[in-house]
């Protein structure tokens, strides 16, 4: 019922957010067309030398496969030319076990606000920015629906493009994919400033859906967890209530037996 409770409010989070999300992406696609996208240091693509890999795992168990899911991915990156930023206690454990580089452990409450995890956008840019690592991506739970979440890994920095919402993209049927979404609208003072105020905030947001979609993920799953374990220890009482009551029986019957065999004895 806990688990029930959390996770409705982490799932109208993490949906209410998309639209949003959804919107800025639009604007971004039209400024990335008024501009020239090479010139904005979060956008420069460099040769991989060294990636950081941020995890946005859970602080306690009893969610099912979610972390085994999650860890599994993480296992796939090159502990030799990968370093590591993690939220949640989980992840933290299986980066020490399996002795790779953790840079950062930033603890989150249960349901955080956007600026509590600004801190984690901004620590995975310095890094980019001052050529620590040359790539930066986030492996997290992606929220599909109450039964079905996905571990995925994705690309933070550089940012390679920005993707048009399904709406329009439908809307806009076999229209000219150069087609700018925010035609007739002007940025000012000029779109290559108002660029560089939202690519910083684009990253924070990326992050903020990001670990909203996790919460949703990990209540999701710690519920279905909860009831195939209340469902399985049910049916595991009545099969142990049927066999108390089997034996209950044997042993009255055996009893009877006793007692019969006995006055018959005493009669004879």
């Amino acid at each position: 019922m806990v688990a029930a409770s959390k996770m409705r409010k982490a799932q109208q989070h993490a949906l209410a957010g998309r639209p949003y999300a959804a919107l800025m992406n639009k604007v971004l696609v039209s400024l990335q067309k008024r501009t020239d996208p090479k010139l904005h240091p979060l956008l420069h693509v460099r040769p991989l030398k060294k990636e950081l890999v941020l995890i946005i795992s859970t602080d306690k168990g009893l969610a099912g496969a979610l972390n085994t899911n999650l860890f599994r991915e993480a296992a796939h990156f090159d502990s030799a030319k990968t370093a590591f930023v993690v939220t949640g206690r989980k992840a933290r454990q299986f980066v020490t076990r399996t002795k790779r580089e953790l840079l950062a452990d930033f603890e989150l409450k249960d349901a955080p606000t956007f600026v509590e995890t600004k801190p984690v956008s901004k620590f995975c840019t310095e890094k980019f920015l001052n050529h620590e690592v040359d790539k930066v991506s986030v492996l997290f739970t992606h929220f599909i629906n109450t039964i079905s979440q996905s571990a995925v890994v994705e690309t933070l920095l550089p940012i390679s493009s920005f993707d048009l919402p399904k709406k329009h993209e439908e809307s806009a049927g076999d229209a000219d994919e150069d087609v700018d979404p925010m035609l007739g609208y002007v940025f000012e003072p000029t779109a290559e400033v108002v660029l560089d105020i939202m690519l910083p905030y684009y990253i924070q947001y990326q992050v903020f859906q990001m670990i909203l979609d996790a919460r949703a993920s990990e209540h999701s799953a710690r519920m279905v967890a909860m009831k195939n374990a209340t469902d399985n220890a049910n049916e595991f009482i009545k099969d142990l209530t049927l066999e108390y009551n089997k034996m209950r029986q044997a042993g009255i019957t055996t009893e009877l037996l006793e007692i019969a065999t006995a006055q018959m004895s005493l009669g004879a």
